[in-house]
């Protein structure tokens, strides 16, 4: 591969080990692909100062709101089991309240987790089922939903004869609906109509009732609702319009996925929460980055390039194909229908040229 430069603070490269023992990306995929040589993005942050600036954020928005504490949804997912932490480490275990929504098909591991960092964190856990809710909505009638139980396969078959057939993934299909496009020809629309549609909805319906819940919990308890969506999800858009990852309140909305799992290990969570891979907890065999339709250190990479001013033959050379690039781009644009809601802004930027970066001027 040709060798592009690239911006000083941008690159690092292993070359050699010596320096495998600072590097401590707590990411080992990242790793084996920096040690073939490529020049790649060191997407290191500071973890302790992001932290810190986090925690001191999630208390002035408390003060400034008035309120009691704060209160979000509990997930057992990383994003959420890291936010719960900071907010312990701000207000205090006393001031934080974790409710686990769930439903039938709920992935029980991801249960398991959601317990476990309550009991790490020393907060009581509310547990709330939201199934008959989802069952009223026909949530779980179609056909597809149904077969999508019977096992992981089902998922991988579907999703990648959706891709074979329509030429792009279900989700970037979504995305072009949900921004008012026609699904052309007259078969994707056809296909999408019997199978992606459903999920998608079921998707849309368990985030947005699950919003509905915590903002009365929140009204009703005098506390502030706060969100665990991080840059990544935000800007490819794989998150519900007006759902629980759309709140007006995200402090980690600055960072990549990757660098989210790195505060996950500076906060020392249990392993089995810092390393799972994440999952919008809704059909067997659905991980977020399945359903993407990239891994979120690829995906981390393409942004902060784009970001910093990157030709696409930059960033090429940090080992992502071109098709690649260009289907990211895409999930850029075409989800920007999603990102019209009023936020506040995050407390840390982890893009690079950020004083957060490692290697920073």
């Amino acid at each position: 591969m040709t060798n592009v430069r690239l911006p000083q603070i941008y690159c690092a490269r292993l070359d050699d080990g010596k320096d495998r023992k600072d590097i401590n990306l707590h990411d080992q995929s990242l790793l084996s692909v920096r040690a073939k040589g490529y020049n790649m993005p060191d997407l290191r942050i500071d973890a302790e100062q992001a932290i810190d600036v986090i925690c001191h954020d999630i208390a002035r928005h408390v003060e400034l709101e008035g309120t009691e504490g704060v209160v979000l949804g509990l997930s057992g997912g990383l994003d959420s089991s890291v936010l719960a932490a900071l907010a312990v480490q701000a207000l205090g275990s006393d001031r934080v309240t974790l409710i686990y929504l769930f439903d039938q098909d709920s992935d029980r591991t991801i249960a398991a987790n959601a317990e476990l960092m309550a009991e790490h964190l020393d907060v009581p856990l509310e547990v709330m089922d939201i199934s008959g809710e989802m069952k009223n909505r026909g949530v779980y009638k179609p056909l597809f939903i149904k077969l999508l139980r019977l096992s992981t396969i089902v998922a991988w078959i579907s999703a990648n004869s959706y891709r074979l057939v329509c030429g792009e993934t279900p989700f970037k299909s979504t995305l072009r609906v949900g921004r008012g496009e026609a699904l052309k020809p007259w078969y994707k629309r056809l296909l999408f109509g019997l199978t992606m549609h459903h999920v998608d909805a079921g998707f849309t319906h368990r985030h947005t009732f699950r919003r509905t819940i915590l903002e009365r919990v929140a009204r009703e308890r005098n506390l502030s609702l706060i969100g665990a969506a991080n840059m990544s999800e935000c800007e490819v858009g794989w998150f519900v319009k007006d759902g629980i990852d759309d709140l007006p309140y995200q402090p980690m909305t600055g960072l990549y996925k990757t660098q989210v799992r790195q505060l996950a290990h500076a906060l020392e969570l249990p392993m089995t929460v810092s390393t799972q891979l994440p999952s919008p907890d809704m059909a067997k065999g659905v991980t977020d980055e399945f359903g993407i339709g990239h891994e979120y250190k690829d995906v981390d990479i393409v942004i902060d390039g784009f970001a910093v001013g990157l030709t696409d033959g930059q960033i090429a050379a940090c080992g992502i194909p071109q098709r690649e690039i260009d289907d990211i781009r895409d999930l850029m644009e075409l989800s920007d229908w999603k990102r019209q809601s009023p936020h506040e802004g995050p407390p840390v930027s982890g893009k690079s040229g950020s004083a957060l970066r490692i290697g920073a001027a």
